[in-house]
């Protein structure tokens, strides 16, 4: 087996699910939203699977999504892209994939931002590339142009960016996003910006995509995702926009992984697009309206959380708790004594882990919510 591969464990997402599943607890780790997502979008997708064609679609979507896409992108960003510079990918993690797999030669570095999906890595490394990482300190997680610089070397290809950033729940400021674009055109490099929590999110804020920057139109590769957008994580749909002399390598990369994406899935996707701006909003407002939840009760019980711009997630300080232990060892104890699954923060890092912050999901219903609330109550009781 590939050595890159065959070192690697489960996942800490499958881990902590399978061990909830098994253990009757609360999940509270994995990313998935209770609800079944925009009624109109199930019911395009199951007429379509009657009335229209099966057969292969594509390879790079069907027209119409992709100009669903854009036509988004127009509306909500700005952005002022093609459908000719759209591909649809079965998943973001798929048109991550493509992309570095197209964009990286053995050797190349690419700087991270720690910390990082967990995908990233073995990616990057698969492809040949050699990652470089900034880590992010808590609670601000900010990027700084001496992070940038000191990750930088005459190897350095490619800039991978998550924003709004998944473990830490913190969207990229307007100047740290300047910052970034200027770095990435000052040194020549190709920005992957893995944009898939773009419209969850909160308080009022509007994500900036990194491509709408200066020198940055021909030089980045946005990726979305309709399994986050519509709360429908289990149908990987996703998509890369690029200039057109970066996406046909990426399309040529996209062509021999999954080749297409069901069609039935990527029509209603396009009605989704075309027609679902007000569930998107409303989601975000439920979603807001839960971490409240979750952070209410959570400050109640004595726990110590830190913001939570965007995402379905909300951490807790383990240090300003007054809680001595690392986050492997409560996220431990919280599923085996008290019945709720967490994610350690530190599984998002490659090296020099914070160990102090603990990721709990809260897209979840009040009843989820609130039942585990009740559980972590009896924490005191059984940790310091």
């Amino acid at each position: 087996m590939n050595p890159i591969y065959a070192a690697m464990g489960t996942t800490i997402f499958e881990a902590m699910s399978a061990r909830a599943r098994a253990s009757g607890a609360i999940n509270l780790g994995q990313g998935f939203p209770d609800g079944t997502g925009p009624q109109a979008v199930l019911k395009a997708a199951a007429d379509a699977l009657t009335q229209r064609s099966n057969q292969y679609p594509p390879m790079a979507g069907i027209p119409e999504l992709r100009q669903a896409v854009a036509n988004h992108y127009a509306r909500h960003q700005g952005l002022n892209l093609s459908p000719d510079e759209v591909v649809v990918t079965s998943g973001a993690t798929e048109a991550l994939a493509a992309a570095l797999l197209a964009l990286i030669s053995p050797g190349d570095e690419v700087i991270c931002f720690q910390p990082l999906y967990d995908a990233y890595v073995p990616l990057i490394e698969r492809a040949g590339g050699v990652p470089r990482f900034v880590a992010l300190q808590p609670p601000e997680w900010r990027i700084t142009a001496e992070a940038l610089e000191a990750a930088l070397s005459d190897r350095t290809r490619l800039v991978l960016f998550n924003n709004p950033l998944n473990p830490a729940a913190t969207m990229a400021s307007a100047e740290e996003l300047a910052l970034l674009a200027d770095f990435c055109v000052a040194n020549d490099l190709i920005a992957v910006c893995d944009e898939v929590w773009e419209h969850v999110t909160f308080d009022g804020a509007r994500h900036l995509p990194l491509i709408g920057f200066p020198g940055m139109r021909e030089r980045t590769v946005k990726i979305g995702s309709a399994g986050k957008i519509f709360a429908l994580t289990g149908w990987k749909v996703g998509w890369m926009c690029a200039a057109p002399e970066l996406l046909r390598g990426l399309a040529k990369a996209h062509q021999f992984l999954t080749f297409t994406t069901p069609p039935n899935l990527q029509w209603a996707v396009a009605e989704g697009l075309n027609t679902q701006d007000d569930w998107v909003q409303a989601a975000r407002h439920n979603f807001q309206r839960s971490r409240d939840r979750l952070k209410t009760g959570l400050e109640k019980l004595g726990l110590v959380t830190l913001p939570s711009a965007a995402t379905y997630f909300l951490s807790i300080d383990l240090t300003a708790s007054g809680i001595a232990q690392d986050d492997v060892d409560f996220c431990n104890h919280l599923l085996d004594t008290v019945g709720v699954a967490a994610i350690p923060v530190s599984a998002f890092y490659a090296q020099d882990a914070v160990t102090n912050v603990v990721r709990l999901c809260f897209a979840k219903e009040d009843a989820t919510i609130d039942g585990a609330l009740e559980r972590m109550a009896k924490l005191r009781e059984t940790v310091g």
